[in-house]
């Protein structure tokens, strides 16, 4: 019954605040000082042109009407069409979606599979010289910004050595377009996947070997694995038991570094060229073209909430504490 009653209450929360997103968007950009048509037109446009325009995007409604237009719109999936690109903005942007989805997901993941790793062996080690040589150049390189070791990476693997493209997502040349994936399934695409996915792997991966490196050194003082130590159980199965009592943490964070990088990845997606959702954002902002910045900034802060919801759910089912906890 708990569970049932935590599970709803957490449904709606995320329900509320997908809605206070939505809403605060579409007042957002009504509500910004100066004329919003004069914004996405640039400053000096002919009054013709804006008559037509605010004809064309229903401007002239009452701001009500604008507002329930605009919510049966996004529940109906119609996020209206780019001013730039006069096409719908979900398919100007889904293809963006997948290019970083492919970039990040992966790396995130690698990342957290390698930091969990690293926390392990430093946290079953503490104080010696593993701990000493190990963590302090991985904090250093997950200290700088993305972009900054993009720009290094290019400089260095791409400038000096040449061993990897410095930008796009494939060759200009002999792209075969037969269908939408073939891009995707060459080797000219996996070089130039690979050094921002390093790029990323890099920044990402002291996140989870902090957590978990403080995670094993409270679990190893736990009385139960003094226990096991007494009892006789061997050194790798006490080994396992530590890391799945310490992954907890590491997994609640998972899906919420996942989301956030994607929010993140704005300037990674710049530095270099690579088609995906961070550089369409940047395009719009500099085209105005707001009916995709919305969108964008909707998906963005969407994906972390439903992130979060998930979260709460598994952990509530592999704690349940969690459930009674949360209906307190």
């Amino acid at each position: 019954m708990a569970k049932t009653t935590y599970l709803v209450k957490r449904t709606g929360q995320t329900v509320l605040l997908l809605w206070l997103v939505i809403t605060g968007l579409f007042f957002l950009f009504r509500l910004m000082p100066g004329d919003f048509t004069q914004i996405m037109l640039f400053q000096g446009a002919d009054p013709e042109t804006v008559a037509q325009f605010e004809e064309e995007w229903g401007l002239n409604d009452p701001l009500y009407v604008q507002y329930y237009r605009y919510m049966v719109n996004f529940v109906t999936l119609d996020a209206g069409m780019s001013v730039q690109y006069r096409v719908p903005v979900i398919e100007y942007v889904k293809m963006r979606i997948f290019n970083s989805v492919i970039l990040i997901a992966p790396a995130i993941t690698f990342a957290y599979l390698l930091g969990s790793i690293i926390g392990i062996i430093i946290g079953s080690n503490r104080g010696s010289k593993i701990e000493e040589y190990g963590i302090v150049p991985i904090i250093l390189v997950g200290s700088v910004p993305s972009f900054v070791l993009g720009v290094f990476a290019i400089v260095i693997f791409s400038g000096q050595m040449n061993l990897f493209p410095s930008s796009g997502m494939y060759g200009v040349r002999d792209v075969d377009l037969t269908h939408w994936w073939s891009p995707y399934v060459t080797k000219d695409f996996v070089w130039h996947w690979t050094l921002p996915f390093i790029v990323i792997v890099m920044r990402y991966t002291f996140i989870p070997m902090l957590i978990m490196r403080t995670s094993v050194v409270e679990t190893m003082g736990g009385d139960f694995i003094e226990y096991k130590k007494v009892a006789g159980v061997p050194k790798m199965q006490r080994m396992f038991s530590i890391a799945k009592h310490s992954s907890l943490p590491v997994i609640t964070l998972y899906p919420i570094t996942l989301t956030q990088a994607i929010g993140g990845l704005v300037l990674v997606e710049v530095v270099f060229n690579w088609p995906g959702i961070g550089a369409a954002l940047v395009a719009a902002v500099f085209a105005r073209d707001y009916p995709v910045i919305q969108f964008i900034f909707f998906l963005i802060a969407a994906t972390i909430i439903i992130a979060n919801f998930i979260v709460d759910i598994i952990y509530g089912m592999i704690d349940p504490r969690v459930s009674v906890e949360g209906n307190e």
